[in-house]
């Protein structure tokens, strides 16, 4: 994938959270001599850099040739950083690059920047705009293509919260422009509901009744492009809501908007420690220690070191995780994982340790068979109940409590549910979107949501991002 990213006038601070989210993945940047040294400070350190730039008079490279090279370094690499400054659809030939990309036919997306004809004036305290003194700003380069000045007449005329005053905007336009000038209207723009119209002057009024406010209004020559980088994306204009606790949603909605969706972030759970619940526990003497999520795996250690305790004390026990990620996160902390069930979920998690330690008729007589606990599991304190719990001891380390959903988006297309408390906190505030599709990690998810009166779900098998994602996608496909 080719993004071209606007990095903005020059602070580092201005860089857009997306900019940055997509730098952070590059794996070539080739980037304009007008990109902040802090901004540049930020490209991964294992990412190829080329500087591209142009200072006035003295080209390194040629725009035809910064073209040739991006399309050639995006046969070979995943994802591909143009990084302009400022904005690369304002005076920065992302256009042109755009042009030049779907020839090629390869994927783009443009990330927009903080324009330095808006912000540098503002840092300077001057505003564009002001209701006493000005009404519009106009943005011209000094020069065109020839270095030449260029035909201010021929410029682009963008006009915000102008669809109630259209007739009489239309009017003081034809004053100026020929009736057959290019005119494009798009509402909500940047969101799932975006929409465009392509039009001429003389029907600028007529086709602004076609669609409803916020909207901006372009004129000019440049309005009758068709760059749009977004169309062949799988989940564009789908508007995605990720229920997962806080800190735990941004790999998958990173995913998602590179698909194209519009995603909102808004927890339905939050997760607390509970303290001083290994307090003069014993972990020692088990076969297997089972863990059922990310957060118990950070609860353990927290608590761990908070009682002055460590690992060595779990002893030779087998480590069990419930799915990928919680597999990972043991990973991390330097413990290897014995198992992790084929279908993420506690039902199947407890089975399959289940049938591991079911005894050979030879050992029917040892402490095990005996009735001894052969499983420790550590685990949310309002989860989902353990079916068969004769050869399991639990540990509640953690609680979940619900969180008191407010400004909630309509016209929703989706909601991923990461676990069934995420539908039960949705469900406690929320009452109108049980025709909305649901994915679902799992059965049991997928069973408290279809309780809670969804009729739409889908559900992913794995407990895992890339599978959510992938079940997300085919839900549109």
């Amino acid at each position: 994938m080719i993004y071209l990213i606007g990095a903005g006038p020059g602070d580092s601070g201005l860089l857009t959270l997306r900019g940055h989210e997509i730098l952070m993945k590059a794996d070539v940047v080739i980037y304009d001599n007008l990109v902040g040294g802090g901004v540049l400070a930020m490209i991964p350190e294992s990412a190829e850099k080329i500087d591209a730039g142009k200072i006035a008079g003295s080209h390194k490279i040629s725009q035809r040739e910064i073209e040739n090279l991006i399309i050639e370094k995006a046969k070979i690499y995943k994802n591909i950083v143009r990084l302009k400054g400022g904005d690369p659809f304002l005076f920065g030939r992302g256009g042109e690059e755009a042009e030049a990309i779907i020839k090629a036919g390869l994927g783009f997306e443009v990330v927009p920047g903080v324009s330095s004809a808006l912000a540098v004036p503002a840092y300077a305290g001057i505003p564009a705009t002001h209701r006493d003194y000005s009404s519009g700003v106009e943005i011209f380069t000094a020069h065109d293509k020839n270095n030449l000045i260029p035909d201010f007449e021929n410029s682009t005329q963008i006009f915000l919260m102008g669809v109630g005053n259209a007739a009489e905007l239309e009017k003081k336009l034809l004053e100026k422009f020929s009736p057959e000038t290019p005119c494009a209207l798009i509402s909500n723009g940047t969101t799932a509901r975006q929409k465009l119209i392509k039009t001429s002057l003389k029907n600028l009024a007529k086709s602004a009744k076609k669609i409803n406010p916020p909207a901006v209004i372009v004129v000019g020559n440049a309005a009758k492009l068709n760059l749009d980088w977004r169309k062949n994306l799988p989940l564009n204009n789908k508007r995605i809501l990720i229920t997962r606790p806080a800190g735990r949603g941004e790999k998958l909605a990173s995913m998602l908007r590179d698909a194209g969706a519009e995603v909102i972030l808004m927890p339905t759970i939050k997760t607390s420690v509970i303290k001083n619940s290994l307090d003069k526990k014993k972990i020692s003497g088990y076969e297997f220690i089972a863990f059922t999520s990310v957060t118990g795996v950070e609860a353990f250690f927290e608590l761990l070191r908070n009682s002055n305790r460590d690992i060595r004390e779990i002893g030779n026990a087998k480590i069990a995780a419930i799915g990928g990620a919680t597999a990972d996160a043991l990973k991390n902390h330097g413990l290897k994982v014995d198992f992790v069930p084929e279908i993420f979920d506690l039902e199947n998690l407890t089975i399959g340790l289940e049938k591991i330690l079911t005894p050979s008729p030879q050992a029917a007589l040892s402490p095990l068979a005996m009735g001894a606990k052969k499983i420790l599991i550590f685990r949310a304190l309002n989860g989902s109940a353990i079916k068969n719990k004769e050869n399991f001891e639990e540990i509640f380390i953690y609680k979940t409590d619900f969180v008191k959903l407010t400004h909630v988006p309509k016209d929703l297309d989706m909601i991923i549910f990461t676990s069934a408390s995420t539908v039960k906190g949705f469900a406690e505030s929320v009452k109108n979107f049980r025709e909305v599709q649901a994915v679902c990690i799992g059965r049991q998810t997928a069973d408290e949501a279809e309780k809670n009166g969804f009729i739409n779900i889908k559900i992913s098998k794995r407990a895992a991002v890339e599978e959510i994602f992938l079940t997300a996608v085919r839900g549109y496909s």
